[in-house]
């Protein structure tokens, strides 16, 4: 066997166990640390909202993504930037969206083309050197909107505002370094592709050219992209006078590295766990409060139109015999998925707005880490709470599906004049989201630990 070939077949055996490694152990933390820089955002960009910093784009949710794109980042007079910073951070808002909830994660799908588009988008705004002197036109935009929210914020929304940035500038950071690590394996899986495709065919005593290689790339990789500096590294690599050195480097930097256990390891306080995940939930009950006031805003707006004579006149005596006003009917659309036409559905508003004040009032219970409730929550054995925390995150869905309905329909029905007045709710419900997503997390790594609890008993290890 060539030396080239034998190169082959360890490059490809260390590829193999890279991306094992790599799937189990970078790819689920770069999930949870784009989780985290969308959150932190979401709450920072709330906070412009409702300083009237920017304006909610009417058109956010006509957006129909399907891949990563990094917004605009061409400078702009200081008249135009209210306009152009609400659509350019709204787009932000939706691209992160898409990033976190519905994009793919997997070594085949990211790609370094798809990289480079997910570490633009991280690098969007430099949260790590937020300031108003910034080459960044974004950023430092940004960096004004930042410090003029902070004016007149009480103590305890001034710390969460800074809990936001600090997490986006940690976040950042650990994303980069992981799409770095990302970046650098998709590169030699690339290199070995086209070895096995086109070179390993060429004879080894002749030195392909770029150019020969390009000739064959096509038809040998159909829909892979040509990139000319990886395939002088292949030549390098290959062919060189230092081929030797660089193909052992290379190995050397795919080796994966275990680290050892320690023999003994703590037991995992699994409850804990799933009460977190459940005060996780309750802690959108000030979000959902939110929510409940801007939608009364709403339909009253909505009711208040041109009604007809008759109408008037009806609802004037029912208020005279004290009657019960009518329910409230909505029918509104529901988009549960991008290819599919959206679904028409009848909503009782009135009976709606009633069980949203029951569902803020049980989820502040249950947001108390003390008090009577807590007290209860620890009572409860493990599956009781697993259960109660399951059919908690569905009932959350399932508001949040018809909040969204709701959002949109109001958006589209009341009158053009009255539209600058209308309440939008999507940064509230991306807050919601993300709590469900949290309390999700919780519910897969208890049933993670569970499962390697059971398999070290069946075992008959015993966990100190």
């Amino acid at each position: 066997m060539s030396e080239i070939s034998d190169y082959k077949q360890k490059l490809s055996e260390a590829i193999e166990v890279r991306r094992a490694w790599i799937e189990k152990n970078i790819i689920p933390k770069l999930k949870e640390d784009l989780r985290v820089f969308q959150s932190s955002y979401t709450s920072l960009y709330s906070a412009f909202l409702k300083k009237g910093l920017v304006d909610e784009d009417p058109y956010k949710q006509e957006a129909k993504l399907s891949e990563i794109q990094v917004p605009e980042t061409k400078s702009f007079s200081e008249n135009e930037t209210n306009e152009n910073m609400s659509i350019r951070l709204s787009n932000f808002d939706n691209q992160l969206d898409f990033l976190v909830n519905f994009y793919q994660f997997g070594t085949d799908f990211l790609t370094i083309d798809r990289i480079k588009k997910i570490l633009g988008l991280i690098k969007y705004i430099d949260w790590i050197h937020l300031s108003t002197d910034s080459e960044s036109f974004n950023t430092r935009c940004v960096a004004k909107f930042a410090a003029q929210v902070k004016m007149g914020l009480d103590p305890l929304s001034l710390s969460l505002l800074s809990e936001s940035t600090t997490n986006l500038v940690r976040s950042t950071g650990s994303i980069v370094g992981y799409l770095k690590i990302l970046t650098e394996f998709d590169k030699e899986d690339y290199k070995l592709a086209v070895r096995n495709a086109i070179t390993s065919a060429m004879p080894e005593t002749e030195v392909p050219s770029s150019a020969k290689i390009k000739k064959q790339f096509a038809s040998a990789l159909p829909g892979k992209p040509f990139y000319p500096e990886l395939v002088d590294e292949i030549i390098k690599e290959d062919y060189g006078k230092d081929g030797a050195e660089l193909r052992d480097a290379i190995l050397h930097s795919l080796v994966v590295t275990q680290k050892k256990q320690s023999s003994e390891k703590q037991e995992v306080p699994l409850k804990t766990i799933l009460i977190d995940g459940i005060h996780s939930l309750g802690a959108v009950s000030t979000t959902l409060a939110e929510i409940a006031f801007k939608l009364d805003g709403n339909e009253v707006l909505l009711e208040n139109r041109k009604l007809s004579f008759f109408e008037k006149f009806r609802r004037f005596m029912k208020r005279i015999f004290n009657s019960e006003p009518d329910a409230v009917i909505y029918e509104v659309e529901y988009m549960d998925a991008v290819d599919e036409p959206p679904v028409k559905e009848r909503l009782n508003f009135t009976e709606f707005r009633v069980n949203i004040n029951k569902r803020i009032k049980n989820l502040a219970q249950i947001s108390a880490s003390t008090g009577p409730v807590a007290a209860k929550l620890e009572a409860l054995q493990e599956s009781q709470l697993l259960s109660f925390m399951e059919r908690n995150i569905r009932d959350l869905k399932g508001l949040a599906r018809d909040l969204n309905a709701l959002d949109n329909y109001f958006k589209a029905n009341i009158d053009q004049s009255d539209r600058s007045r209308v309440k939008g709710i999507k940064p509230e419900l991306s807050t919601i989201k993300n709590a469900f997503v949290k309390a999700n997390q919780r519910c897969y790594d208890y049933n993670a630990l569970k499962e390697e609890a059971e398999q070290f008993k069946r075992l008959g290890i015993t966990q100190k």
